[in-house]
């Protein structure tokens, strides 16, 4: 049916048109005006019709699906892509979160660790004070002490020599040898002198 309609479109689209004047037997023509009579029309409009149909065949059997196929393909990769880049996107706001998280515990542990360290610091100050200070008193009780014994020496050799020479001029002014009875008789009598 195809193959006979196609002849006939053929012959008809091939055939030599005949003279303006002239005719054929059986056949009339009637001259082409601006638009075309339906007579006229019906042979291009079936050639068209027929044409466009055997087209449409044609590309709905071969090309439609394929292209069909390639816009599905595209719109599952589009799905694809846009629920990797959702799962990319939650994993990068957990990722976020947990930095946040992580940074906030590392602040709070870096505060801890200060105010201990800070405290430590003053534990250790006031334990060298309280060290200090002791040192301190133990040098100034040892100093003192020393200077108490230094001077308890020093005046106890004023007093063995001021001894020494009282008895030695006590003796020349009494000519007599002054023994050491005396002199420690005199000693304590001149200490005694002197505390009072």
């Amino acid at each position: 049916m195809i193959t006979t309609l196609l002849n006939t479109i053929a012959a008809a689209t091939f055939a030599e048109p005949e003279p303006m004047g002239g005719h054929t037997a059986g056949t009339h023509i009637e001259p082409a005006g601006v638009l075309p009579t339906v007579a006229q029309g019906i042979v291009p409009a079936v050639v068209s019709l027929v044409v466009f149909v055997t087209v449409l065949l044609l590309l709905s059997k071969f090309v439609w699906p394929k292209i069909a196929g390639a816009l599905h393909e595209r719109a599952d990769k589009i799905k694809n892509e846009i629920e990797a880049a959702e799962s990319a996107r939650m994993t990068a706001k957990a990722a976020l979160e947990e930095y946040q998280s992580s940074l906030a515990q590392a602040r709070a542990e870096a505060q801890k660790m200060i105010a201990e360290a800070k405290a430590q610091q003053q534990v250790q100050f006031a334990e060298l004070r309280v060290k200090a200070d002791a040192e301190l008193t133990a040098m100034k009780a040892k100093a003192v002490g020393e200077i108490d014994a230094a001077k308890k020496a020093a005046l106890a050799e004023v007093y063995s020599q001021t001894a020494t020479l009282a008895t030695a001029v006590a003796g020349k002014i009494l000519q007599r040898e002054v023994n050491s009875a005396d002199q420690g008789r005199f000693v304590s009598e001149a200490l005694a002198g002197m505390k009072n």
